[in-house]
């Protein structure tokens, strides 16, 4: 019987994981420009809804995951000056071009042409990333590391007394945030137009 070659099979795995997440994007409309926007102007929170119930969903998944099928846990270093620097170079970005990689790369399905220049400065910026990164890692990556560190570990607690707490924030929020969007500026999002 023939095996599967793993790398394949992560390529694979990938792919499917790719193409569900673009389609719940898609879905959720924050594929759309005049939904990032509204976010922004605070007028249409559904990306923060959605952002929210993906954080809230994807801790108590992969922590149940851990719990019962021993799923590895896949912690990334806490450094701090390249966290920080990365998400201005990141919120920047997406002020701008008005969108994220991953709704950028859902607004090019949608058919949403100016995504496309978003893209390629994506493509562009890991290109100077690779290039820089030998002068990053000996100067930017060092500073503020605190290693593969996780709040449960560092208090020696349950993380479901860290994740409980989120879950109920996530519903209070979710509770407010709707009394917000029926004010006088709810739809002005909807009104914005994306660019040519």
């Amino acid at each position: 019987m023939l095996k599967a070659d793993p790398n394949i099979l992560n390529l694979v795995y990938g792919l499917l994981t790719g193409l569900v997440f673009g389609f719940l994007l898609q879905r959720a409309t924050v594929t759309r420009f005049s939904t990032i926007v509204g976010q922004f102007l605070w007028v249409d929170h559904t990306v923060l809804r959605t952002m929210f119930t993906a954080v809230v969903v994807g801790a108590v998944g992969v922590y149940a995951m851990h719990q019962m099928w021993d799923v590895p846990l896949h912690i990334k270093s806490a450094t701090l000056l390249a966290n920080a620097a990365g998400g201005v170079i990141f919120g920047v970005g997406m002020a701008i071009l008005g969108y994220c990689p991953g709704t950028g790369l859902g607004a090019i399905g949608e058919g949403s042409r100016h995504a496309i220049f978003g893209f390629l400065g994506m493509i562009v910026g890991a290109g100077l990333y690779a290039e820089a990164y030998p002068w990053i890692s000996a100067h930017v990556l060092p500073v503020g590391d605190l290693g593969k560190v996780t709040l449960p570990d560092e208090t020696g607690l349950s993380p479901w007394l860290f994740i409980a707490p989120l879950i109920g924030i996530a519903l209070i929020v979710f509770a407010i945030l709707p009394a917000r969007r029926s004010g006088p500026d709810r739809g002005k999002a909807g009104r914005t137009p994306a660019p040519a």
